[in-house]
């Protein structure tokens, strides 16, 4: 898998591509594990990860061999798309997939071999912190060393830890941790969970395609009508892919949202301060992780506004040198270009 064509490494701005991913290359080797005892339990890791981990296609082999690149192979590669930072995070499910004394011991590992990784390249690369999610005690502490002592500039949640969601209050330590640290938390899609992967996985849509942003764009939504924004204020969460569709239904959303209050329908559905277009104005920012469209972005700067809108490649799962030159050459003034590609994930994330 290599690049369509090289894109010329100069600009008047620097390219931070926000949505690239790693993983240790022992956390492969236990995903393997998992998989030669047989079904996990998870049908989406199952599928997902039974294919990328064991095929010999050339795109499987590809992403598979990059994912465990922190050295002069992903330099090579960003070079080759004219990329100048990478933030990394590690690819999904992560260690959300593990018991929870694997997952924490394995946080702990992959933060730390992804900092040493940003000391080595302190010019090439940023990060977001790993937690697992099925200690929420233990992750609020992880994000806290992440980010006070190795530097990382944010916290990876890749979606549904095991079929639950970061909604449930047991989690919001999570949620509380970040935005005591001004951080923000970066919702990677997951493959769908156990109860809503079936019929997507029976016709070949669960993963990238569709059924990663029916997945995540409900994680988010699901926070946002649950009130954690409300609890949370200055909780900053990330999408990538666009939002995952939620920036184009803002109406919809707000319209039903006020429905479902006014007929009481569900007695746990409370009101809100805002409405839900407004967190996703207010908290939520968007990448354009493998949707380098320009009028979806454009529409999404319009409505969102341009300050919440970033680039990113989604490395090594999309790594395509004129997806970097379609957004070089959108419709945007300089200043509005620079911002797109670099300041915002600069103020955003604190580099």
């Amino acid at each position: 898998m290599t690049p369509s064509s090289t894109v010329p490494f100069v600009q008047d701005y620097q390219r931070i591509a926000t949505e690239e991913a790693f993983s240790p290359p022992e956390m492969m080797s236990m995903y393997l594990d998992l998989l030669k005892k047989g079904p996990t339990g998870d049908p989406g890791f199952d599928s997902l990860w039974g294919f990328y981990a064991q095929s010999t296609s050339p795109r499987a082999r590809a992403i598979f061999e990059r994912l465990q690149n922190l050295g002069e192979r992903r330099i090579a590669d960003m070079d080759a798309t004219g990329i100048d930072k990478q933030i990394i995070s590690l690819t999904s499910p992560g260690v959300q997939v593990f018991d929870a004394a694997t997952a924490t011991s394995l946080s702990v590992s992959a933060n730390d071999q992804l900092a040493e990784a940003i000391r080595k390249y302190p010019e090439r690369f940023a990060g977001l912190a790993a937690c697992a999610p099925q200690d929420p005690a233990h992750a609020a502490r992880e994000i806290e060393r992440g980010v006070s002592k190795l530097g990382l500039k944010g916290v990876i949640i890749n979606s549904h830890t095991r079929g639950e969601y970061l909604d449930d209050p047991k989690f919001w330590g999570i949620l509380e941790a970040a935005e005591a640290l001004n951080v923000p938390i970066y919702l990677h899609p997951n493959t769908p969970s156990k109860g809503l992967i079936q019929p997507l996985l029976d016709r070949g849509l669960d993963g990238a395609i569709f059924g990663f942003g029916v997945e995540t764009g409900m994680h988010a939504l699901s926070l946002i009508v649950r009130g954690a924004f409300d609890r949370f204020p200055k909780l900053k969460l990330v999408l990538g892919h666009l939002g995952e569709a939620l920036p184009f239904w803002l109406y919809r959303l707000d319209f039903m949202h006020n429905a479902g209050i006014a007929s009481n329908r569900y007695s746990f559905l409370k009101p809100l301060k805002k409405r839900v277009s407004d967190y996703l104005r207010e908290n939520i920012y968007v990448t354009t992780s493998g949707m380098p469209a320009p009028a979806a972005i454009r529409y999404c700067q319009e409505v969102l506004g341009h300050d919440h809108v970033l680039y990113a490649m989604d490395y090594p799962y999309e790594y395509v040198a004129d997806e970097v030159r379609m957004q070089d050459e959108m419709p945007l003034t300089t200043a509005q270009r620079k911002q797109f590609f670099q300041t915002n994930a600069e103020a955003l994330f604190n580099l």
